[in-house]
């Protein structure tokens, strides 16, 4: 459950963070200071304790409020799991206290590398030795959680020779230039934008990883889990909505949200069980279905939210939260991995 003072505070920015209007910085402290960061994170890591599972929750708890700060939580969270998988517990040790109280931003730049890991996409940042470690180059199109300030964003790195490697590159580094906030058709205050790479040094104590390929199928299962509590929150939003309207026990619609919500808490079951018996490790496609599966039934629940509410909701006056869960999702199919690159390497394994 939430904290009260919170809740309120999403619903109140709900629509400001998606169209731009509400300060972007003022996320970040705000899901800190409920403590939702350490959810999940062991207790002698500094966390509250739990599972995966729990942080999942919590970030669908947020997206039923606002799918703009439950983007900012995930990228923020999945960080963390990325510090929690790693070898490099010094690494880990000194980051994860400014993570968890969030004076310090995680962006998740690996969503180029789990492309690469389908074999969709080749990485974008590549390294050349330097000393003990390597300069980068190279461009991350698309990454989340770039707070303006401080951040640190992790990212897979071809080199030459040698196994791509997954490391932490912190934002005051030389070389390194963070672009404009990208022009998005909603989740505007997320801190979404491009990141540059220009002979950028990395030490090799930033390493998260020196195989990427050993790593990031180690990491996925989180990396998607988190990402599925997006569309969860969402759906289980529009769904309450649908039946807020439905006051007929005789309604038409009745039957189609009755479906829809058995639909997502099956889902939601796989996903539970998946991630607790740790099935996705070896069967990644069982998780892609998840994906997909909870990717339309977001369709679905916001299109009948719009039929149970009528008219009313193309009003501008009274659809404003509509109209935002629209958009937010229209953002779920293409959040990387996309539907159209899932169904793909389903396709690929399919004829393998």
């Amino acid at each position: 459950m939430l904290d009260p003072i919170l809740s309120r505070w999403l619903d109140e920015h709900a629509e400001g963070l998606d169209l731009g209007h509400s300060d972007p910085q003022s996320v970040l402290p705000q899901l800190a200071a409920a403590g939702l960061f350490a959810i999940g994170v062991p207790t002698e890591r500094g966390g509250s304790g739990g599972t995966v599972l729990d942080a999942i929750d919590a970030i669908a708890e947020v997206a039923s409020h606002s799918l703009t700060a439950a983007f900012v939580f995930w990228g923020q969270r999945a960080f963390i799991e990325y510090l929690l998988q790693s070898p490099n517990r010094e690494l880990g040790d000194r980051l994860l206290g400014e993570l968890l109280d969030g004076s310090l931003a995680g962006a998740t730049g690996l969503s180029n590398a789990m492309k690469f890991l389908s074999g969709i996409e080749n990485l974008q940042v590549a390294a050349t030795p330097a000393g003990d470690g390597w300069t980068l180059d190279g461009r991350l199109h698309w990454v989340t959680n770039l707070r303006k300030g401080r951040f640190v964003v992790a990212a897979a790195i071809e080199r030459p020779g040698a196994a791509p490697l997954v490391a932490a590159i912190a934002s005051d580094s030389d070389g390194l230039t963070r672009s404009d906030d990208l022009q998005l058709l909603g989740l505007q205050s997320s801190n979404t934008a491009a990141l540059d790479f220009s002979a950028v040094e990395l030490p090799r104590e930033w390493l998260l990883h020196d195989d990427a390929r050993q790593y990031l199928p180690t990491v996925r299962p989180a990396f998607l889990g988190l990402q599925c509590a997006m569309t969860i929150g969402l759906t289980r939003k529009a769904l309450e909505t649908v039946r807020s309207h439905l006051s007929d026990r005789r309604s038409v619609l009745r039957e189609e949200e009755q479906r829809l919500s058995e639909e997502l808490d099956e889902l939601i079951a796989q996903l539970r069980d998946g991630l607790l018996k740790g099935v996705f490790l070896g069967e990644p496609a069982k998780l892609f279905r998840i994906r997909i599966g909870l990717a339309e039934g977001a369709a679905a629940a916001v299109q009948l939210e719009l039929q149970a509410s009528g008219g009313k909701a193309y009003l501008s006056e009274y659809g404003a939260a509509f109209a935002r869960r629209w958009r937010e999702s229209a953002f779920v199919p293409i959040v990387t991995p996309s539907l159209v690159q899932l169904r793909a390497e389903l396709q690929r394994q399919g004829r393998a």
